[in-house]
């Protein structure tokens, strides 16, 4: 997919006509341009044909590759203020000759001076309108007959043309206005949603034979070492050489509490140096750190659009030619059929017409309300890879979570070494651990570090053909013996006697030779937040809570009856996870999206079937970005509540700038055709909608989720 910043474009219909375009141009697959960030995602086998075709729709604008800016660039907004000011003061000129010509018309009428009204009118109309009239000039060249442009020209012209100059010239001057305070408040926007993702180093200081020199992070080299100031982002990711600091990770994770760091420790881009120098050697390349991995995920989410984007922009096709059809029909039937009708009393009426018929309140205000929710989200640290997850997160009704390391930590520890058939403590630990050696899971890492704790030797030499068994255990050979090592399922499986079957936490069964050795009882404590994150979540509206598990049921019901989950399926193979997920699913009668909480690696199979798929504490995880529809960068359940209570306000805020727009221009079409309202309201509704439309969708960003006291206590 090919990604480029879009310059010169200022119009969000023409943003429209660009993408509809392309995607009717043979070699393109797909095209998305998304006014909110001025980014244009475009899969295609021929990039020159793409930007030919975008000179041919709209010759103004240029495309220019994600690789030849940087992100701070693409938000700059520079050259859009110097054309601003440019504007206000053709406009300040423009108004001191209208209010000349709406407080002098009735004295240049009584000394027949109305050549030279036209003239001070017709100055004041090229001073403010030129652009606008140059703008309609080129694309009716281009045979596109229903651009705001065109309609403002044939609406400003139209009312010359019926001798009403005050409204033609006032309207043009108030719609540069509007159109100024809404760039205006668009580019804000789009500035404050950069802030946010504004994460990317700009600078490396690389240790040299020579001391210290400094260079892009993207010519750093793997094995090299950096200096990092305090105060300065960490520019790539790598281990500690020397020094003792803490680091502010709240760019990456949303979570403002340093975190602590020593020679050893990994460090990763975007997180910031607070107190002490450090010398970091680099473990990654900079296109393949965290900090890149997050921004290249961000800036893809908007070539993911919700199904209200996609509705809104095939509702712009046919509002404008609708609306114009209307103001032709008022402005020609009545007159033809109405006996002593007035024909300029009827022309005027479809003139306020033509002046709201510009859908651009909803096609600036829907996209950058998603924008805005996605930027705000990623400040919180969770990640959403499109509009789309943001819909389906505000309609998700229920949440299935994964129960070791979401919500407990997944932080095993061994508690109790039980014996049987005349077998030590001692050897069962050893048995255990020679088992285990050569796994990487978190329970294997417990019983070695258990071992390890004891002083006892082991023999690795000795252990030989270690297999995994899915989903109950391991084996392998230690010396002569057979041992394995694993659940309840393995005891069954191998028909090996055993007094018990139900624990009340997670316990793993040793056997040696085909006898029973005894047991090791594995304790994984429950997160702190877990629990205010599902009353949270239950608060939110989230009608059922599931917890899918591999541990025993005893163990499982512990954990959901401290939690005050719904359902909860215990001793589940990874292939049964996906099974009772897909029951689950059938079983939902609601209507509502289910989501599924998980570490976004062992639990690939079922994120990828849910509705919505998160994965959590995913910092550093390249499996897990890739996977899940929504990556939650820190350890905390929590933040699934407020991913939903984010993607809820978001969806909130679009819906209420859609019934905003569409009453006030709904009402306005009935007045003006009623005549029972002038161009002035209308050009002040037109616009006036526009920019608390836009203004509205910024709220997203300075109000997020604001968990509660009793979950802030625990951070």
């Amino acid at each position: 997919m090919e990604k480029f910043n879009v310059k010169g474009l200022d119009c969000a219909v023409c943003a429209a006509k660009i993408e509809q375009g392309l995607n009717r141009l043979d070699g393109v697959e797909t095209a998305v341009l998304d006014f909110a960030s001025l980014t244009l995602h475009v899969r295609t086998s021929s990039v020159t044909r793409v930007m030919d075709a975008v000179r041919r729709i709209e010759p103004q604008v240029q495309l220019v590759p994600k690789s030849e800016t940087g992100p701070q660039e693409d938000f700059n907004g520079s050259t859009a203020s110097s054309q601003i000011k440019k504007e206000f003061i053709l406009l300040i000129l423009a108004g001191m000759l209208f209010i000349f010509q709406f407080s002098a018309q009735d004295w240049l009428y009584r000394n027949n001076l109305r050549g030279l009204e036209v003239i001070v009118v017709a100055t004041a109309y090229l001073l403010v309108g030129w652009n606008v009239l140059w703008n309609a000039f080129r694309t009716v060249r281009r045979k596109n007959y229903f651009d705001e442009n065109v309609l403002m020209v044939i609406a400003t012209v139209g009312a010359m043309a019926i001798h009403a100059y005050s409204e033609a010239i006032g309207v043009m001057i108030f719609y540069k206005i509007g159109e100024l305070l809404q760039e205006r408040a668009v580019t804000g926007s789009r500035r404050s949603i950069a802030g946010l993702l504004a994460a990317r180093p700009d600078k490396a200081v690389v240790q040299s034979d020579n001391g210290y020199r400094e260079v892009a992070p993207e010519s750093v080299n793997i094995g090299e070492v950096i200096l990092v100031k305090p105060g300065e982002k960490v520019p790539l990711d790598g281990d500690v050489v020397t020094g003792n600091s803490h680091l502010d990770t709240s760019v990456l994770t949303g979570e403002a509490v340093p975190v602590t760091v020593k020679p050893g420790d990994p460090v990763l881009a975007g997180q910031i140096n607070q107190t002490e120098a450090l010398t970091v050697r680099v473990t990654r390349l900079f296109k393949e750190s965290s900090i890149a991995k997050v921004m290249e995920l961000v800036e893809n989410a908007t070539a993911r659009k919700a199904q209200t984007e996609k509705f809104i922009t095939t509702f712009a096709r046919y509002y404008t030619p609708a609306v114009v059809l209307i103001a032709a029909l008022i402005a020609f039937v009545p007159p033809w059929i109405i006996p002593e009708a007035s024909f300029k009393v009827w022309v005027y009426r479809a003139l306020v017409l033509l002046v709201i018929s510009c859908p651009c309140a909803l096609v600036i205000s829907i996209p950058l309300g998603y924008f805005a929710g996605i930027g705000m989200a990623s400040r919180k640290g969770i990640l959403i890879k499109g509009s789309n997850y943001i819909d389906a997160l505000a309609d998700v009704d229920t949440v299935v979570f994964d129960k070791t390391g979401t919500l407990t930590k997944g932080v095993f520890s061994v508690i109790e070494i039980a014996t049987h058939n005349g077998y030590s403590k001692d050897q069962v630990l050893t048995y255990a651990a020679a088992a285990e050696m050569q796994s990487n899971h978190p329970i294997a890492t417990s019983i070695l570090d258990a071992f390890s704790r004891t002083g006892l030797e082991l023999d690795t030499s000795e252990i030989t053909q270690h297999t995994n068994l899915a989903g109950q255990g391991v084996k392998a050979r230690y010396g002569d013996r057979d041992i394995f090592v694993g659940n309840d399922h393995l005891l069954h499986m191998k028909s090996i006697d055993h007094d018990q079957c139900d624990f009340d936490s997670t316990v793993v069964h040793v056997v040696v030779a085909n006898q029973y050795a005894g047991y090791i009882t594995i304790g994984d404590e429950v997160r702190a937040d877990a629990g205010p994150a599902v009353k949270a979540l239950r608060k939110q509206g989230v009608g059922q809570i599931a917890m899918l598990t591999g541990d025993n049921e005893c163990a499982a019901e512990a954990v959901s009856k401290k939690l005050d989950i719904d359902v909860v399926h215990a001793d589940l193979l990874p292939e049964d996870k996906v099974r009772i997920f897909e029951r689950i699913k059938n079983q939902n009668k609601s209507g509502g999206k289910i989501a599924f909480v998980g570490d976004g690696i062992n639990d690939a199979p079922v994120i990828a079937r849910a509705d919505v798929g998160l994965a959590m504490g995913a910092l550093g995880s390249d499996a897990a970005i890739e996977t899940a529809d929504v990556v939650l960068m820190q350890d905390s359940p929590l933040k699934v509540a407020e991913a939903v209570a984010i993607a809820r306000k978001t969806r909130r805020i679009v819906w209420q700038n859609i019934g905003l727009v569409f009453l006030i221009k709904g009402i306005f079409i009935v007045l003006g055709s009623m005549g029972m309202a002038s161009m002035w309201e209308a050009v002040f509704a037109d616009m006036g909608t526009a920019l608390l439309a836009v203004l509205n969708s910024t709220r997203i960003l300075r109000n997020g989720y604001k968990t509660s006291p009793r979950a802030q206590s625990l951070r």
